[in-house]
């Protein structure tokens, strides 16, 4: 249990090593009210979206406020130049999209960990180690122990290293974004095609196959189950697909309403 005296909330890790299947949403908005929602409605994780969303990294940092304050774990969703500051401000993980190589999770790893794990810069006046006040060896060990790195995974070339990419110390689990996948095989936004699906599958395999947690948009019950049989656990949905579903939904239920009357 991450201890709720210290910004840095440290559960993920552990989460991910566990059996359990983990749910949670990729969210683009830049919202901290938005936060606490999916973390009163029970998601395990939030994926605070800065390759596609509009928050910039002040509203990122309250937006992680937000999460530590209603107890959803935060990851961020970001770009290499950005680890540094996202991981300072109290991320409970990055995300980081377009991983190829076991090579470059190995630098990516490097740059998310302190000595003697990786060569992070220690800086103990942010967020993430209290603005000093839980600053030093403990906060280093923290850090070390709790954050984690999910490298995400989204072309052919991927795919074929998923396995040798997931082996990598310091890789907590590996995500495969299926419409850059879809993208990257020709097939447009149509990830539901075979061929894609193929490659889908043999990249969970291969996560699970080195030890590691793998994970994957699921926006269905059905997307769910049919992934968690090859090996999935970690599965995100989108915010925003949730809530404009929902609010189309309460439309159309208004038009029949209007319609009866």
């Amino acid at each position: 249990m991450s201890d709720p005296r210290f910004p840095l909330d440290g559960r993920l890790p552990e989460m991910l090593r566990s059996e359990k299947r983990l749910r949670g949403v990729f969210n683009g908005l830049p919202s901290p009210a938005i936060v606490e929602m999916c973390a009163y409605a029970g998601f395990d994780f939030i994926i605070l979206d800065n390759e596609h969303g509009s928050a910039d990294l002040s509203t990122t940092e309250h937006m992680l406020r937000a999460a530590r304050a209603a107890r959803i774990v935060p990851v961020v969703r970001c770009f290499e130049h950005d680890l540094p500051r996202i991981l300072d401000m109290g991320a409970s993980a990055v995300q980081v999209p377009m991983v190829e190589s076991a090579e470059q999770a190995r630098r990516l790893a490097s740059m998310i960990h302190y000595p003697p794990l990786g060569r992070r810069g220690s800086a103990f006046s942010t967020r993430a180690a209290g603005y000093g006040a839980f600053g030093g060896a403990g906060h280093t060990q923290r850090s070390n122990d709790g954050i984690g790195f999910i490298a995400m995974i989204e072309t052919p070339e991927a795919i074929a290293a998923a396995g040798q990419i997931a082996a990598v110390d310091g890789v907590d689990a590996v995500f495969i974004g299926p419409n850059d996948l879809a993208h990257a095989m020709g097939h447009g936004s149509d990830w539901n095609a075979a061929p894609v699906q193929r490659a889908i599958e043999e990249g969970l395999r291969a996560i699970a196959g080195a030890g590691k947690c793998s994970g994957i948009i699921a926006l269905t019950p059905e997307d769910e189950e049919k992934y968690a049989a090859l090996g999935a656990r970690y599965f995100a949905n989108v915010s925003t697909s949730i809530i404009t579903r929902a609010l189309a939904q309460a439309a159309s239920a208004g038009r029949d309403t209007q319609l009866r009357y």
